[in-house]
């Protein structure tokens, strides 16, 4: 395969693992940060103390950081299916990429909010302000710095997840590696997917890194 016939399928894949990993990112943000926020909430020093509630919710987040991806991915086909029509495709992977990311960044929440000082947090209960209110506007804006770098890390596991994703036909740089790769023994595509991983990779981690120290220094 000559150069000029790879340029057109990386290009092409690249976009649909970008896509794949802005989506799922999006998703997982929105469902992990509450479940973060949520595990915290409910410890036995938290805002809100709930064994029962905090067992649970620690328990189904553990579930779910346990299963390898490549299992999981099959294990939920049904569910993708109901949801969005169809087990293969762009759209289909963003599911179990969702799935798979939110108990992982749910515990990078959970670390990044015990790291803010309990004296900011009782400072703030002993003013009177409301615990909804604390959480938004103590807890959360003091994480800042270490909110992004467990988004940060959570990008760079949707890259590694999504080159997966790519056994079940998901598109992107995995199913390139795989059908010309590794079937047509086409090596120098393979290398050079890897080439662009490795620069989505450092990109997400220089851009995350940047955007962490800014909010740090503020």
């Amino acid at each position: 395969m000559t150069w000029q016939e790879m340029v057109p399928l990386l290009g092409q894949a690249t976009w649909e693992t970008v896509l794949m990993v802005v989506w799922s990112t999006l998703f997982t943000v929105l469902f992990g940060l509450p479940l973060g926020v949520a595990l915290v909430g409910t410890s036995r020093d938290g805002l809100f103390p709930s064994r029962a509630a905090n067992q649970l919710l620690s328990l189904t987040v553990n579930i779910g950081r346990s299963l390898p991806f490549i299992i999981l991915m099959i294990a939920v086909i049904p569910f993708t299916r109901l949801l969005v029509g169809t087990t293969i495709g762009l759209y289909a992977a963003i599911v179990p990429l969702t799935i798979g990311a939110v108990p992982f960044f749910a515990r990078l929440v959970e670390i990044a909010l015990r790291g803010v000082s309990p004296d900011v947090v009782q400072a703030a209960h002993a003013m009177g302000v409301s615990r909804l209110s604390i959480v938004t506007k103590v807890l959360l804006p003091e994480a800042r710095a270490a909110l992004v770098a467990g988004v940060t890390v959570t990008v760079i596991t949707l890259v590694s997840y999504s080159a997966m994703a790519g056994v079940i036909g998901a598109g992107g740089l995995g199913d390139l590696a795989i059908r010309y790769g590794y079937q047509r023994f086409e090596t120098p595509l393979m290398i050079a997917t890897c080439v662009v991983i490795i620069i989505l990779v450092q990109l997400a981690q220089t851009l995350g890194d940047a955007f962490a120290d800014r909010l740090a220094k503020r």
